[in-house]
């Protein structure tokens, strides 16, 4: 075949093996594909006619394929669930002798919305954390695992906006199950517990209208220090083809740093540990409110996701996509 007058060639005859071995743009491909064939037009730099980068994988399509998935169902499933779970475990618990100093969940079924942020409470710490790697860690992994990246980008996706669309999804189901759990939480802690005054474990009581204000301030403090989760997640994703590996792993070092905050010896060190600041949260039960460790938790978990999102970028534009 000869040269086509743009200087494009086909491929030469028994080097199709060292040919699929380079890594080409999808762009080049599909260019290439096309002069080939004389199917489709290209324009000048070399796109098929008609080609708009800001058309591809749109969000609408994305949230759609995640929807329709198994994991995403059971995740928000169970965010609708547990709020059940923990009626149902108050309902048959011994609540025992007193013992002395009262703590939030002494306080779950004074009203719905002390019900709410117990449900927080307990999900904070792990079941949030495991959700939000599960919808950030199974973003690239998962295409990979499928051998369907490589086909997404030959579409041709750019990467850049592959990840994008993927994370601006993840995100949002992320935010979906973090608001779908204090929500049922009211509905049924209005339902079992009814509509009373927000008590506090230390002493300070608001009104209904202060108290959901309140809710909604912690609702939106757990989002952003958990921030650097899904910045991890992402990172491990586009490392690994195993999507468990990058979910486990973001867990794991969750857990880990849970663990170092633990340890007195290591002093102010603790301070720069991402999960340092996961129950600054808190601040918000009193009056005035205490801003200050929710503003310094805020900041480092943004600068830990802005370092992993930067890392993840500059790891996914570079990798040799073979899957």
């Amino acid at each position: 075949m000869s040269p086509t007058s743009d200087d494009r060639s086909a491929p030469p005859a028994g080097g199709s093996g060292a040919t699929h071995r380079r890594d080409h743009s999808a762009d080049a491909a599909v260019a290439a594909m096309s002069t080939m064939t004389g199917s489709v037009p290209v324009d000048d730099d070399g796109t098929p006619a008609g080609f708009r980068v800001d058309r591809t994988l749109p969000i609408r399509v994305e949230l759609a394929r995640q929807l329709r998935r198994r994991r995403t169902q059971i995740c928000l499933g169970f965010m609708v669930l547990l709020p059940f779970i923990l009626v149902v475990a108050f309902a048959v618990g011994d609540d025992g002798p007193s013992r002395g100093a009262v703590n939030l969940v002494d306080l779950a079924t004074s009203g719905a919305i002390n019900f709410a942020m117990v449900c927080l409470f307990f999900s904070a710490s792990f079941l949030l954390i495991v959700v939000i790697s599960l919808f950030f860690g199974d973003t690239i992994a998962s295409e990979a695992s499928w051998s369907s990246l490589r086909y997404l980008l030959a579409m041709p996706v750019p990467r850049v906006r592959l990840l994008r669309q993927k994370v601006i999804v993840a995100g949002l189901l992320s935010i979906v199950s973090l608001v779908l759990l204090p929500v049922t939480g009211l509905l049924i802690g209005a339902i079992v517990y009814g509509w009373n005054p927000v008590e506090t474990p230390v002493g300070v009581s608001f009104t209904a209208g202060e108290g959901l204000v309140r809710i909604g301030l912690i609702v939106a403090y757990v989002a952003v220090q958990l921030s650097w989760v899904a910045g991890l997640a992402l990172l491990l994703s586009v490392s690994t083809d195993a999507p468990l590996g990058a979910v486990g792993g973001a867990v794991l070092i969750s857990i880990l740093s849970q663990i170092l905050n633990q340890i007195d010896a290591l002093a102010d060190l603790r301070n720069w540990l991402p999960t340092r600041y996961s129950f600054a949260w808190t601040g918000a039960l009193v009056d005035p409110i205490r801003w200050d460790d929710m503003i310094r938790g805020g900041f480092l978990s943004l600068v830990y996701c802005a370092i992993f999102v930067a890392l993840a970028v500059v790891r996914f534009r570079r990798k040799d996509v073979t899957s």
